[in-house]
């Protein structure tokens, strides 16, 4: 047991893996547990959820600098990619990232877009705040100077990173890393004046304003891009994402990246400025980290500390 920032983690020494799975607090966890109680007793309803699905939404938005109007909740990241893949002209020219994350890729190639090496050719750039594979951190000041309309990825940025994002045309994010919810909560914001691009490829019942029929009565903002909730993972975004909006988001970003520096220069290498990095070691016993791109990845949360890093630079020294 460990308390950083406010909140208790139930979390072992060693823990350096929130790029693949965050670690949630004890008041997050106990709110999925008692959610999960209610359910073995039959204490509630469908309706019970709209609540927890509409606090979460807004918390996402306050994380990103947009009102909850501007945001759609969904499971994955990569259905909300493929709502804009859909919806770009065929045959479109789509810049992505050197080695980004297929969740972010696979819907544009899927769709038969052109892929370009170039932001200058691009009718769309679609990129990761960080990178899942090193944790580079892309120069968002240049892409938002570039005019060019733009897709982010926030899976591997939101919860460390104070985030400005009212400018880009979409952004999308996940629960389970760095926002410490369960799997199965994602969000994209779409810019009020893009919203009209979007086709509802995925119309539902969440979606609209009835639950039957075929008359399509879709929802006047983002929620008209809504997928059905995932309630339980909901109940924990609910709990973690308002908490984490009410920290200092410039003290976790300094925490955690004084955390990577601190191994990187232990390791004699220079320091990345990120809350992830990917290095040439071997699998150290005591330690969980993740395989990216063949290279070891290590990830610092607000929960970790200099015991945790020092674990791996012992094991190596």
């Amino acid at each position: 047991m460990r308390e950083a920032f406010g909140a208790v983690f139930d979390i072992e020494p060693g823990y350096l893996n929130t790029a693949s799975i965050g670690v949630p607090p004890r008041h997050v966890a106990d709110a999925v547990a008692a959610s999960h109680e209610r359910w073995r007793r039959g204490q509630d309803t469908s309706s019970s959820f709209n609540e927890v699905v509409e606090t979460s939404r807004a918390a996402f938005g306050r994380l990103i600098g947009v009102p909850a109007t501007s945001v759609a909740c969904g499971a994955t990241v990569s259905q909300f990619v493929s709502m804009v893949a859909q919806a770009l002209p065929a045959g479109s020219k789509v810049f992505l990232h050197d080695g980004e994350f297929t969740s972010v890729t696979l819907p544009f190639v899927a769709a038969g877009h052109k892929i370009v090496s170039t932001v200058d050719e691009a009718d769309l750039v679609a990129l990761s705040v960080v990178q899942s594979a090193d944790g580079a951190i892309a120069d968002l000041e240049a892409l938002r100077a570039s005019g060019k309309p733009v897709l982010l990825d926030v899976s591997q940025a939101a919860g460390w990173m104070p985030l400005s994002l009212a400018w880009a045309d979409f952004v999308v994010g996940v629960a389970y890393k760095w926002l410490m919810a369960p799997r199965g909560a994602a969000w994209m914001a779409v810019r009020p004046d893009r919203m009209d691009f979007l086709r509802p490829v995925a119309a539902n019942w969440y979606s609209t304003e009835e639950n039957y029929g075929i008359e399509l009565l879709l929802r006047p903002d983002a929620r008209r891009f809504d997928l059905s909730p995932t309630w339980f993972a909901h109940v924990g975004a609910a709990v973690a994402l308002p908490w984490i909006a009410t920290l200092d988001l410039e003290a976790v970003r300094a925490h955690c990246v004084n955390l990577t520096d601190h191994l990187l220069t232990g390791l004699g290498l220079s320091p990345n400025g990120s809350a992830i990095v990917s290095v040439d070691v071997p699998h150290i016993p005591g330690v969980v980290s993740s395989i990216r791109a063949g290279r070891t990845r290590f990830a610092c949360h607000l929960y970790n500390t200099v015991e945790d890093v020092d674990r791996v630079l012992k094991a190596l020294g």
